[in-house]
């Protein structure tokens, strides 16, 4: 590997905040800056669960990386408010932000209940448009011409198409994220803050355990997805570093589908 490589995907002296850091594709995300060399402020509502992945990550980071974890919940605005925060408390300038933190609720047409249609809109869409507000100062401070910082926001494949899944909420707030990212886009570009978003097919995550709860259900996603399996840690990682590094610094506004051909092919 050329140094010309390495410099392109190098997160060494980066710090990145990750949103429901704590399992699942936040972990994923976290892991990868960890492995590039980049700090992490990692939150989730779970505190055990954030603790011991926090934990994990620390074993493994190199010298001079630090994984810093704090319980939030950020579907509230005091919970959100206390995070920024804290995150302004610990860093003058950020490079990275990822609003990955999310949450689902399936129920028939007919029966949605306004409480799950609520709590999945204000985690999904208004904590991302908040917490990147809140943080945009730090985002400034970072940003170069040269060297942009990033916001990475996490949709969905289920925000680009048409599912037969009674999750109406759920993929009506990915379709609003991935519309959101093209506005912060064009609202953040004059400050050299890139914007741009991730949608993912099936992975390993808490919304998807009941879906691979058995070798014959996870049988029936992998046969759903063209290339005829689900996303792995190192999918997410490497669209990530991607996002967050000097190869991708002159693109912004942009949606990446990362599901196998789930979106594109189907």
């Amino acid at each position: 590997m050329t140094q010309r490589i390495n410099d392109l995907f190098n997160l060494e002296g980066k710090t990145a905040v990750v949103t429901g850091g704590s399992r699942g594709i936040g972990e994923m995300i976290a892991e990868g800056f960890v492995d590039a060399g980049a700090s992490v402020i990692m939150t989730a509502r779970k505190v055990e669960a954030l603790e011991a992945t926090a934990a994990r990550l620390r074993e493994k980071a190199p010298d001079g990386v630090t994984v810093t974890a704090v319980q939030g919940d950020l579907g509230n605005p005091e919970g959100l408010t206390a995070f920024a925060d804290f995150v302004k408390g610990q860093v003058d300038s950020l490079d990275i932000l990822v609003n990955n933190a999310g949450a689902a609720w399936g129920s028939p047409f007919g029966e949605y209940p306004v409480e799950g249609w609520d709590k999945v809109m204000e985690l999904n869409v208004r904590s991302i448009y908040y917490l990147t507000e809140a943080l945009a100062d730090l985002l400034r401070s970072a940003g170069t011409p040269e060297a942009p910082s990033r916001v990475i926001n996490i949709g969905s494949v289920d925000g680009l198409r048409i599912t037969d899944q009674e999750h109406f909420a759920y993929s009506a707030s990915k379709a609003a994220v991935h519309q959101l990212t093209r506005t912060l886009a064009n609202e953040l570009i004059s400050d050299n803050v890139l914007v741009n978003a991730i949608a993912p097919g099936p992975f390993e995550s808490k919304m998807m355990a009941y879906a691979l709860r058995d070798e014959e259900n996870r049988a029936l996603v992998e046969g759903m997805v063209p290339q005829g399996r689900i996303g792995n840690p190192d999918d997410m990682a490497g669209i990530t570093i991607f996002l967050a590094s000097k190869a991708s610094s002159h693109m912004t506004g942009t949606i990446i589908p990362i599901g196998g051909g789930c979106a594109t092919l189907n």
